[in-house]
């Protein structure tokens, strides 16, 4: 696995990262997320599976793992995932968010499973949370999913927090989700903590159907950010496990492309974001091994302009997207 600098953020990541989204919590909106986790949800169980999914990932070479404060127990399995293996700080970089609150409470079928709040009492809340679980092992800290909606990036409060944070020596960044990813993206660009940039990383959405932010993506990468990608399978819907009638004749043109290059949907799928010229890292979102190891062979799919060419005919666009997205259910 080809280790490369988060931009200028002074951190070292792995081409391709595992994000905990998925082994954290027993409800997630990954397609058949229920049947990934057998439906065992002892909180003893998730920790032994995530455990085996962090070393199986650690094995193929992944060196940067993202956790947030709304992933259920992310931050616990992953630390006490460090520290059973006795993997120093300077072996491997880490990265959580704050914005979220879990509150689903460990049930699958909660009626709200996360609240978004990007208040200053809960940014410090959430760091002294975070710094519980992962101390001198977290390295970047982000906003979780930043909009402009939210009006974060307008809260002088909140951005003074993240400069201090920064002065102390903490990388920090942010999340983006949503049809405005890149004006978002552009607004925190706009930000400055002295001469440089305020946030040094980026995690947004990209993927074969939601293409979107790439443009402004590519300038925050040519600003001196690091690129951190997610959802690169779109939620299960770029795996073999979208049989959905309406998506039928773009499942066909994916199954072509996957047999020419001789993988799998989702392989293919993270080798899109691989190529991309501006991304420093794409996360894994599996669950299991099995899915972990599937998508590492994304490293060997050489992507090319014709399989690129052939694949814009599956895109969507991003109000479409998003509204999709939205109405996955929770299992």
């Amino acid at each position: 696995m080809t280790l490369v600098p988060l931009g200028r953020s002074g951190l070292t990541v792995s081409r391709m990262g595992l994000g905990m989204a998925a082994l954290g919590r027993p409800g997630y909106i990954n397609l058949g997320h229920a049947d990934d986790l057998e439906r065992s949800y002892d909180v003893a169980d998730m920790q032994g599976r995530s455990h085996a999914v962090l070393d199986a990932a650690w094995k193929a070479g992944v060196r940067y793992f993202d956790a947030a404060r709304s992933y259920g127990r992310a931050e616990e399995f992953l630390a006490t995932w460090l520290r059973s293996r006795g993997i120093a700080p300077d072996e491997v970089t880490i990265g959580s968010k704050w914005g979220y609150i879990y509150t689903a409470a460990w049930h699958v079928d909660a009626k709200q499973h996360e609240i978004k709040e990007h208040s200053l009492a809960n940014l410090d809340r959430q760091m002294v949370e975070t710094r519980g679980w992962l101390g001198d092992h977290l390295d970047l800290y982000q906003i979780h999913s930043a909009t402009l909606e939210s009006r974060v990036l307008d809260n002088a409060s909140v951005i003074a927090r993240l400069g201090e944070l920064r002065e102390q020596g903490l990388v920090i960044g942010l999340s983006l989700s949503g049809a405005e990813q890149a004006q978002t993206l552009r607004r925190a660009l706009a930000l400055r903590h002295g001469p440089d940039l305020l946030f040094q990383t980026v995690q947004a959405t990209w993927n074969l159907l939601e293409r979107s932010a790439a443009p402004a993506l590519l300038e925050a990468h040519d600003a001196g950010m690091g690129v951190i990608v997610k959802e690169a399978l779109a939620n299960g819907r770029l795996t073999a496990r979208n049989d959905a009638p309406e998506f039928a004749a773009r499942r066909r043109r994916l199954d072509d492309c996957a047999r020419r290059h001789g993988c799998t949907i989702d392989a293919l799928a993270l080798a899109a974001v691989l190529a991309q010229p501006w991304a420093t890292t794409v996360l894994s979102g599996a669950a299991t091994v099995e899915q972990l190891q599937s998508n590492m062979k994304a490293l060997s799919v050489a992507w090319n302009t014709e399989t690129d060419t052939t694949l814009s005919s599956i895109v969507e666009q991003p109000d479409v997207y998003w509204s999709i997205r939205a109405g996955l259910p929770w299992n």
